[in-house]
């Protein structure tokens, strides 16, 4: 609990829409690290290997090279189908009709629905309505299903949020999940190749080894090289957590046993 009051102490997103103006930002930051990676890895030193070297070096390359441009291109369709993907919002004039304990239909009748409606819409701290399929944002003024949250940077309430990803420039939510974890795997995948493939050449810097290439190859080497371990340190926990952590907060939002409360983490992926 204390742990989830903190990271919702911290958590600035929540506060701050103007985030929306970073989105072409961060998309170009994005393909800027892929550019990058690709000028370092094909043309600076794998691509010429590829028509230069002796046959078991060239067939190397070849080898690095086919998978590269695969993984790249599998991590890009699944970054802008992230991107471009609506995560999934609340229906107009929802109601929630289905039983989420016996999983059948329920409907609430007419003077319940409105004595719990008028409770929650009631200023200050939420009040234990009793009844764990009401829930209300007072943002939005309706009622949201459990797992549905208020992203104060998208200005909205999304299905089964997880968290509203900058680099993504979207909330990661019921429609998108699939392919956020798409884009995690492949980026490990890619980045375990980069580290893997750049690693000799950045060792032959510090030998005495004659090193082929330009200052400016050097460079794009050794960026390539920090950047994608520098992902690695933030993409690999996600993954091998098998998830994203949700933060509870039951003094603002009641839910059955079954379904998780949380708020927003808003710099993650």
């Amino acid at each position: 609990m204390r742990s989830g009051a903190v990271v919702m102490a911290w958590n600035v997103f929540r506060f701050c829409t103007a985030l929306r103006g970073l989105g072409s930002l961060m998309i170009l930051i994005v393909l800027g690290i892929v550019g990058v990676s690709y000028y370092a890895v094909v043309v600076a030193i794998y691509g010429p290997a590829l028509l230069t070297a002796g046959w078991l070096d060239s067939l190397l390359a070849a080898g690095v090279l086919v998978l590269f441009h695969l993984l790249l291109g599998l991590l890009l369709w699944a970054y802008f189908s992230v991107v471009t993907t609506d995560p999934g919002s609340v229906p107009p004039h929802w109601k929630p009709v289905i039983d989420e304990e016996e999983g059948e239909t329920a409907p609430l009748a007419s003077s319940e629905f409105t004595s719990h409606i008028l409770n929650l819409q009631q200023p200050g701290p939420l009040a234990d309505t009793g009844n764990p399929r009401i829930r209300y944002c007072r943002k939005c003024n309706q009622l949201k299903p459990p797992r549905c949250h208020h992203c104060s940077v998208c200005g909205r309430c999304v299905l089964k949020m997880d968290h509203h990803c900058v680099w993504v420039v979207n909330c990661v939510g019921a429609l998108n999940y699939k392919f956020f974890l798409l884009f995690l795997f492949y980026t490990f995948l890619e980045t375990t190749l980069v580290t893997v493939s750049l690693f000799p050449h950045f060792i032959a810097f510090f030998k005495d080894v004659e090193i082929p290439g330009t200052p400016g190859t050097l460079a794009a080497t050794f960026i390539t090289f920090g950047v994608w371990n520098g992902q690695e340190i933030l993409v690999h926990p996600s993954i091998f957590r098998g998830g994203f952590e949700k933060n509870a907060s039951p003094a603002r939002t009641q839910v059955s046993h079954k379904a998780k409360s949380g708020c927003t983490v808003a710099l993650k992926g």
